[in-house]
C-alpha cells in the first residue's frame, strides 16, 4: 500500500513540475487533466474496498476564506478521485475554534465517520477530546503539534513543507525588486517587503522567513516589514495593513492571511503582490506575481486509503515539494523576466536536497549564526520550552521532527510591527 501511495505521489510530483494549475478570482481550484488521470490510475491500482469508508470534513470557515477554499477544494478532488459517493462523505463549514468544533465531531462520528478531518490550528485540542471518546475513528487534523505527544492511535496531525513553496515565491518577488531596480523605479535600499500576518505563531513566521530568504536570495539588499492582524481573515484589517505597510515604503507585498483584503489594496495602488492559497490573478491582473498552496489531495487519499486496508495513519505526516503536496500557482501578469526558470532550476534543487531552505549560513540572529547547539519547541508544552536539536548538517531542520512548522526565529533583516491597535 505505502509503495502505491507513493508512486501516486511521485506521479503528482512529475505533473507538477510541468507547470501548476491557475485557479479563478476566489481562488478556485484548477487540476490538471493529467494529474487527475495519474492519480486515478494509481488510485484504481490499490484495489481498496472504499465502501466501508466515510469521512467527515470540519473547515473554519466557507469559500470565501482563501484558506478553506484550499481544503474543500483537496477535499472534493480526493473525494471524486476514489469515486466515493454523497453519502461516504460530509463537511462542515463554519466550524469556529472552540466546544463547537467538538460538537461537530461527535455529531460526525454518530453519523457513521471512521474518518474525521479538521483544518484549524485551534481545532486541535477539541479533536483530541473527540478521539479520546470515539477510539474506533480517526481524527486528523492540520497544522498541529500535539500528535507526536498525546500518544493515540486514533489522533494525528498533518501538514506540508510549505515553507518550500514560500521560498520558490520568495525568488519571484526578489527578481521583481531586481528588476524595479533596473527600471530606477526604486533604489536598491528601498527594496522593501511588506507581508500580512494573522498572528506570530511559528506557522507564519517560517512562511514570511523561508519568503523573505528567497527573496533575499537573488536581492541581497531586500529587508522585510512584517505586520500582523491577530484573526486568520478579516478583510478589513488584512487590506487596512497592506496599505499600513505601502504606507511605510514597501514596494512589493506578500501574506499569510486568508481574504482578499490585502491584494486588492495593492491593486489599487499599483504595488506588486504575492498571494497565498491560490492566484489572485482575475481580480489583480496588474499586481498578481505568484502564488503558493498545500495541495492536500494527496493526503485524504492517503488516509482513506489507510482506513479502507485497515493500515494505521501516520502519527505525523509531512508533504513536500517533492511529492506534490506544496505547488506554485500559474505566474501573473506582474512577475518578472526570468522568473519561471528560476523558480524551476530552485525547485530542482530543492528535490535533490542541495537546497535547504533554511541553510544556516545565510541568516544570522542578532548578528550571530545558529549551531547545532540550538533548541526548537518540537515537543509542545504548556510553557513553550525548546527542547529538540534541530540544526545540524549546516541547515534548520524544518519539519522534520513534527509536521506543524517550529521556525519561529526572528531572523536579521525583518522587522516586526504591531497593526493591531
Amino acid at each position: 500500500m505505502k509503495k502505491v501511495i507513493a508512486l501516486l505521489l511521485a506521479l503528482i510530483m512529475v505533473l507538477s513540475m510541468v507547470g501548476c494549475a491557475a485557479k479563478t478570482e476566489t481562488a478556485e481550484s484548477v487540476v490538471e487533466s493529467a494529474a487527475e488521470e495519474a492519480v486515478g490510475e494509481a488510485v484504481e491500482s490499490t484495489g481498496a474496498d472504499l465502501s466501508n469508508v466515510k469521512i467527515g470534513f470540519i473547515f473554519l470557515h466557507d469559500e470565501n476564506s482563501t484558506y478553506d477554499l484550499n481544503f474543500l477544494n483537496g477535499a472534493k478532488e480526493a473525494v471524486a478521485q476514489l469515486g466515493l459517493t454523497e453519502d461516504q462523505y460530509i463537511i462542515r463549514t463554519n466550524v469556529p475554534e472552540g466546544q463547537e468544533c467538538y460538537d461537530a465531531a461527535c455529531e460526525l462520528a454518530d453519523a457513521g465517520c471512521n474518518i474525521i478531518f479538521a483544518d484549524s490550528f485551534g481545532h486541535e485540542d477539541f479533536m483530541i477530546q473527540a478521539a479520546k471518546e470515539y477510539t474506533d475513528v480517526q481524527f486528523c487534523h492540520a497544522t498541529g503539534t500535539k500528535a507526536h505527544t498525546e500518544g493515540l492511535a486514533n489522533f494525528h496531525n498533518a501538514f506540508a513543507s510549505i515553507y518550500e513553496g514560500r521560498y520558490l515565491a520568495g525568488i519571484a518577488a526578489g527578481l521583481k525588486l531586481n528588476e524595479m531596480i533596473e527600471a530606477g523605479e526604486i533604489t536598491a535600499d528601498q527594496a522593501k517587503i511588506g507581508y500580512v500576518g494573522a498572528y506570530p505563531y511559528a506557522e507564519v513566521k517560517s512562511g514570511y522567513t523561508s519568503f523573505f530568504l528567497g527573496a533575499r536570495s537573488v536581492c541581497s539588499s531586500a529587508t522585510m516589514e512584517v505586520t500582523y492582524t491577530y484573526s486568520w481573515y478579516d478583510e478589513a484589517m488584512e487590506k487596512e495593513s497592506a496599505q499600513k505597510l505601502i504606507a511605510n515604503g514597501c514596494v512589493l507585498i506578500s501574506q499569510h492571511a486568508d481574504s482578499m483584503g490585502a491584494p486588492t489594496a495593492c491593486e489599487t495602488a499599483g504595488v506588486p503582490d504575492v498571494s497565498y492559497n491560490g492566484s489572485t490573478a482575475a481580480a489583480c491582473p496588474n499586481t498578481f506575481i505568484v502564488s503558493s498552496r498545500i495541495d492536500w489531495a494527496p493526503y485524504f487519499v492517503y488516509i482513506m486509503n489507510c482506513v479502507a486496508n485497515g493500515e494505521a495513519i501516520d502519527t505525523d505526516w509531512t508533504g513536500t515539494i517533492a511529492t506534490g503536496s506544496v505547488v506554485l500557482t500559474e505566474l501573473g501578469g506582474a512577475a518578472a523576466a526570468g522568473t519561471q526558470d528560476a523558480i524551476d532550476a530552485a525547485k530542482a534543487e530543492m528535490v535533490a536536497g542541495t537546497l535547504h531552505v533554511f541553510a544556516i549560513d545565510a541568516f544570522t540572529v542578532g548578528g550571530a549564526a545558529l549551531d547545532e547547539t540550538f533548541l526548537a519547541d518540537v515537543d509542545s508544552d504548556a510553557n513553550y520550552t525548546a527542547d529538540t536539536a534541530v540544526v545540524s548538517d549546516g541547515y534548520f531542520h524544518e519539519s522534520e521532527m513534527r509536521s506543524a512548522p517550529y521556525f519561529e526565529l526572528l531572523i536579521d533583516g525583518i522587522t516586526e510591527i504591531d497593526s493591531a491597535n
